[in-house]
């Protein structure tokens, strides 16, 4: 947290936010499972996938490029895939019904895969994944990124999203192995972040047109994001966007839709969720001993000079959570001024003070 953030009560956030849907006609309790997973986004610190993304969403909400009131349902299905129609609606609603049916499927067939068309932009991946590992499976989620950002290797025209994907693991008594990536150095809600708290960003996360390091993030439409990796990167962020999107019938390449900087059109966005049974492949008592037992390998193993001890992937997500469940959400002064424009606009009373 910086000198200039004060905290804000999780509690505090959600009303806000769940105040903000309902005023634009979505439905009462639409709204407050939105808003509900938003603010856990930022208590588990994902700054940049939280509160921070409510100005799009209102945009989109008000020149009717999300539905405010959206039918999500199921177009086919088998005992163990089905196909989901997030009916041009918050993204959260779709993923969190997709992810529910997964973890049904799973529990009565051992593995389920959910595919979403006509989704929307819907948090971390995170969110969804830990989900599948409180139910004790194993969680993968993918998704295509709600605006083009990336060229194909070797190439110039913009045909990819960072295109996350995260994979959970439940322990015994030890937190899940949480992995949530984009498959870019940095994820671009961290260069908008950065432009609205008027700070550089690193070199290596962007380059122009002519392959020169980027550091202004107020100039982030003219330049390039930068895959993980290099090949390997574009050949995961493809990968992912095939199954994501093409796969269930939803936009890739050429085909997404920016839902910054087009507010009007329908984004079609494309995610998967998959959730597998620990037990269909043995016990599950034993395969969470043998989870903690190898958390505690890595955890103990001798740092290199200078650096912190190592660390699962994740598992810092709930020392964060329980600090910011007791002391508050930190929230830069722009984002709350922001926040404030927005009840302005929708003739809500102030989230708070500056």
């Amino acid at each position: 947290m910086t000198e200039d953030q004060r905290t804000y009560r999780a509690d505090d956030l959600a009303a806000f936010l769940s105040s903000a849907f309902i005023a634009l006609d979505v439905p009462e309790t639409d709204a407050r499972q939105v808003a509900e997973l938003m603010t856990r986004a930022d208590l588990l610190g994902y700054d940049t996938h939280g509160a921070f993304r409510l100005r799009q969403y209102v945009n989109r909400l008000r020149d009717g490029g999300t539905r405010a009131q959206a039918e999500v349902k199921v177009l086919t299905e088998t005992t163990a895939t089905a196909l989901v129609d997030g009916g041009d609606g918050l993204g959260h609603l779709g993923m969190g019904f997709a992810t529910d049916l997964a973890i049904t499927k799973a529990g009565e067939h051992g593995i389920g895969w959910v595919g979403v068309r006509n989704g929307n932009h819907a948090g971390p991946a995170s969110l969804y994944v830990n989900r599948i590992a409180e139910a004790g499976m194993i969680g993968i989620v993918g998704a295509v990124g709600s605006a083009n950002h990336v060229p194909p290797f070797g190439g110039l025209d913009l045909l990819l999203g960072t295109n996350p994907i995260a994979i959970s693991v439940p322990g015994g008594d030890a937190p899940p192995f949480v992995l949530d990536m984009a498959t870019t150095t940095a994820a671009a809600g961290k260069i908008k972040v950065l432009a609205q708290r008027g700070e550089p960003m690193p070199e290596g996360w962007m380059i122009d047109r002519d392959g020169n390091p980027m550091t202004d993030p107020t100039r982030q439409s003219e330049g390039l994001l930068v895959p993980i990796g290099g090949a390997k990167g574009y050949g995961l962020a493809m990968a992912i966007g095939l199954l994501g999107g093409t796969l269930n019938g939803a936009a890739f390449g050429k085909d997404v839709v920016n839902f910054s900087k087009d507010t009007t059109s329908a984004t079609n966005t494309g995610q998967f969720v998959a959730a597998l049974s620990i037990a269909a492949f043995g016990d599950p008592e034993v395969f969470r001993a043998s989870i903690d037992g190898i958390f505690r390998d890595f955890r103990e193993s001798t740092p290199l000079p200078g650096h912190s001890p190592v660390r699962i992937p994740g598992q810092q997500r709930g020392d964060i959570q329980d600090d910011r469940s007791t002391n508050g959400i930190p929230l830069h002064p722009n984002l709350v001024r922001t926040l404030n424009d927005i009840a302005g606009e929708l003739g809500l009373p102030a989230f708070a003070e500056l």
